[in-house]
């Protein structure tokens, strides 16, 4: 997949494409299927299939204060938009003068002079420009104007919810991570490396990689069944994310017990996938009843990876 910095750069790069507009964040069913539309009408009609996506999201500029914990960081949007089949994506950066051009400006300058855009997907919330004053409808009349086709794609629905990105950071913060799995059709990933801990895991006779995170949303607090990817390869495990208690911690730490016997770990980039929520985190009286319950996490772990799809 072609990457491209800017709107600006675009320019000429492409011959009547098909494109879709929107932040991805998760690339989730929804946007899979969205993504899938535009990936058929793009060959049907042998031109490429093109996605518009912005860097930071807008809500961390207009409103700093509720910017949402992110699913996943651009560089994992980009690598999943790819899996997805598109053949370009045109990364535009969002700032506070981007988001003051006016709606009808946007269509003009941007779909219709700059890609030159013979279709356009686009979800049924979409909005844009100028005080969001862009909508669904604003798309389908300037195509009536410009002359590219428009598509509206309406929500989609697991089982009774229909996904967007903010219902699955809902559910990854609250926990519920195998509910956000259904969502995303994958299980939520957090990335990071394998930084010096305490050591008190391999004390209780259950070694871990401490995990410095960079993916911005991490689950709860809490005990999870996992999968995890190191070195190239995927292991089982138990991961906990939480301020040791039963040590008199204070700060939230990540921490996963893999099922192999690893080497040294320390600075190598390690991938979470959550499956499961096993239980939350407790205060135990002494090392020795934690470490027993560590044990009835490994057993469930163990069970519950045997039975994931994913």
């Amino acid at each position: 997949m072609k990457v491209i910095r800017s709107l600006e750069r675009a320019r000429g790069c492409f011959r009547g494409p098909v494109v879709t507009i929107g932040n991805f964040d998760g690339v989730h069913c929804g946007h899979q299927v969205i993504l899938k539309r535009l990936c058929n009408d793009a060959r049907s009609l042998a031109v490429e299939a093109v996605v518009l996506t912005f860097d930071p999201h807008p809500v961390s500029v207009l409103r700093p204060e509720a910017a949402p914990m992110l699913l996943m960081p651009l560089g994992d949007r980009l690598a999943a938009l790819a899996g997805s089949g598109v053949d370009a994506t045109v990364v535009q950066r969002f700032s506070r003068a981007f988001a003051d051009i006016e709606a009808e400006d946007f269509i003009r300058r941007f779909l219709v002079e700059i890609l030159g855009a013979q279709k356009i997907l686009v979800g049924h919330d979409l909005n844009f420009g100028r005080g969001r004053r862009g909508t669904v409808e604003s798309v389908v009349e300037a195509g009536g104007r410009f002359g590219f086709a428009v598509e509206v794609v309406e929500p989609i629905e697991v089982g009774d919810v229909v996904v967007h990105s903010s219902v699955v950071r809902r559910a990854v913060a609250a926990g519920d991570v195998a509910g956000a799995a259904r969502l995303l059709g994958k299980p939520h990933v957090v990335r990071g490396r394998v930084k010096p801990g305490a050591g008190r895991g391999a004390g209780l006779g259950f070694a871990t990689a401490n995990v410095a995170p960079r993916t911005q949303l991490l689950p709860c607090e809490g005990v999870y069944a996992v999968r995890a990817i190191l070195d190239g390869r995927e292991f089982g495990g138990v991961a906990s994310i939480g301020r040791t208690p039963t040590f008199g911690g204070s700060e939230v730490v990540v921490e996963a017990h893999l099922f192999a016997t690893l080497g040294e770990l320390y600075g190598k980039p390690i991938s979470l996938f959550f499956l499961e929520r096993i239980r939350e985190q407790k205060k135990f009286a002494n090392a020795g009843e934690l470490s027993a319950r560590i044990a009835q996490d490994v057993k469930q772990a163990k069970r519950i990876l045997a039975e994931s799809r994913f």
